[in-house]
């Protein structure tokens, strides 16, 4: 019966397919499986980190932080009053409140035409008061051992990009529909559209491929489900109508803490595809991953988003991807480890031209009201006006991938000892699906895309068909979160015995 739900959900979208390419086999069927010794991809995109941020101190692997003639990085970023701030590392492992800033104009300034020196400057004019230096700080493999690791372990891809200058929302919509359809910020109330094209979602569905978006979400689960897509529509419009309701914004937050959910996703499959992060463990324990699983960290708490503790985030990455590698779907598994932003940290690579995805310009639904209507809301906005503007005042197009983010892939066909410098956004995601079941691209972005095939080797032996064994997060999952026993049985490899910071 959901299944049928579902399917007319999707029909009454009206979706339209774009003329931007063809199948990857023109003589063969939409939905054959072009790579059947892959039969479960997953998608772990944590939060809010640059590739030079986190990775940019691993030594001879990967385009990190050029070094000076110390060794130790000599980047610096000035403020406008000609102060500067080097490269650092930094003091612990837990984050400073709001800060740095990844909106859309912060990032913008970051990028400051190609120089990539804006980072400071950017805290300077979005975070009046905050410290600068902030943005230039990284982490090293002593506070990251986990993540070391596995870049040196896995195929590391130092160019891989966030799919434009910007923050979550319009990142995270690009992994999962090739387009941000407009979205240039995270507030709630402008997530009230669909992408003509629709989501990858969508097509999976069509073509009987499963699908699950494995979350944390806490918020009024129940009304989530029984609202669907139009109550959640209507919620945000609500929402929109006005900050000076926080229930209703905050109710907006809860109903979209997933990635799925970046458009409105619907009754019917909110029960087929939404499963808690505990369902996950017991999944990959069992070998039931389905074809295709986004996981998504408790964004509130674990995502390693400011002002979290990084090691938390680590801990939970490591578990999802020992429980893989522990699991029976090893052998035809394929993990990417990745990040939907920068975060506003820095990166020394300035990222290059991307092909706009649609015609759909960036907007935000308040600023583009008339003039007339804003001055007439101005009493109740107050300065609410401003602040948006300050958010998301800029170009207003997709044509520039963003910062660079850390990511890996993690397959026993996994080349060993393997850096890609292709370079690689989002959408390299949708080509992979693309590629295996043989669909048609969702936009001019992922239809130019490359796909992350380069890092995996099928012609010969898998050289990871034993998973290796990692290095111990400096956090032990369950050490300082829900209790161990919750998350399902325990693996059958040997369990790690982490430190605690």
């Amino acid at each position: 019966m959901w299944e049928r739900l579902e399917r007319r959900a999707i029909r009454r979208r009206r979706i339209v397919r774009p003329d931007t390419g063809g199948r990857p086999r023109s003589d063969l069927p939409e939905g054959t499986d072009l790579l059947p010794q892959i039969r479960h991809i997953v998608v772990l995109m944590m939060e809010n980190h640059s590739y030079d941020n986190y990775l940019g101190m691993l030594a001879g692997r990967g385009e990190g932080l050029p070094p000076g003639p110390d060794g130790t990085p000599d980047a610096v970023n000035y403020t406008p009053n000609g102060r500067g701030y080097p490269a650092h590392h930094m003091a612990r492992t837990t984050q400073v409140k709001n800060n740095p800033s990844q909106n859309w104009r912060s990032s913008h300034i970051q990028f400051a035409g190609g120089r990539n020196d804006g980072f400071a400057a950017a805290i300077a004019e979005a975070l009046p008061g905050a410290d600068p230096a902030v943005a230039m700080g990284y982490w090293t493999e002593d506070d990251l051992p986990f993540y070391y690791g596995l870049a040196r372990t896995f195929p590391l891809a130092d160019r891989w990009f966030s799919s434009c200058l910007g923050p979550t929302f319009p990142n995270r919509r690009f992994l999962i529909s090739g387009t941000a359809h407009g979205l240039m910020d995270d507030l709630p109330w402008d997530i009230v559209d669909y992408p003509e094209a629709g989501t990858i979602f969508d097509v999976l569905t069509g073509h009987g491929i499963d699908w699950v978006n494995y979350h944390n979400v806490r918020h009024n689960p129940l009304l989530r489900r029984v609202l669907g897509g139009r109550g959640l529509t209507a919620i945000r419009r609500l929402a929109q109508a006005g900050r000076w309701l926080p229930g209703m914004a905050d109710r907006a937050v809860g109903n979209k803490s997933f990635t799925a959910d970046l458009y409105p996703l619907g009754l019917a499959a909110c029960i087929r595809h939404l499963r808690r992060t505990e369902r996950f463990f017991a999944d990959a324990d069992a070998g039931r991953l389905p074809a295709v699983s986004i996981v998504d960290p408790d964004f509130e708490k674990y995502s390693e988003e400011n002002p979290q503790d990084i090691s938390r985030g680590e801990s939970f990455a490591a578990e999802v991807i020992n429980r893989v590698m522990a699991g029976p779907a090893w052998p035809h598994t394929l993990l990417i480890w990745l990040y939907d932003e920068h975060g506003g940290y820095y990166d020394h690579v300035p990222p290059p031209e991307a092909v706009p995805p649609d015609d759909v310009p960036a907007h935000n639904y308040v600023l583009d009201l008339p003039r007339w209507l804003r001055t007439l809301l101005s009493p109740v906005f107050g300065g609410g006006f401003a602040r948006l503007k300050a958010i998301d005042d800029g170009p207003r197009d997709y044509a520039r991938y963003g910062f660079r983010v850390p990511a890996v892939i993690v397959s026993p066909y996994a080349r060993p000892d393997y850096v890609c410098s292709q370079t690689l956004d989002h959408t390299s995601v949708l080509k992979l699906i693309e590629e295996k079941w043989n669909l048609p691209p969702l936009t001019r972005r992922d239809a130019a895309a490359d796909s992350p095939l380069d890092m995996v080797d099928f012609d010969a032996a898998p050289a990871f068909a034993e998973p290796p064994k990692l290095p111990e997060p400096a956090l032990r999952w369950g050490s300082w979160s829900q209790p161990r026993q919750r998350w399902g049985r325990r693996p059958r490899r040997r369990r790690a015995v982490a430190v605690n910071r």
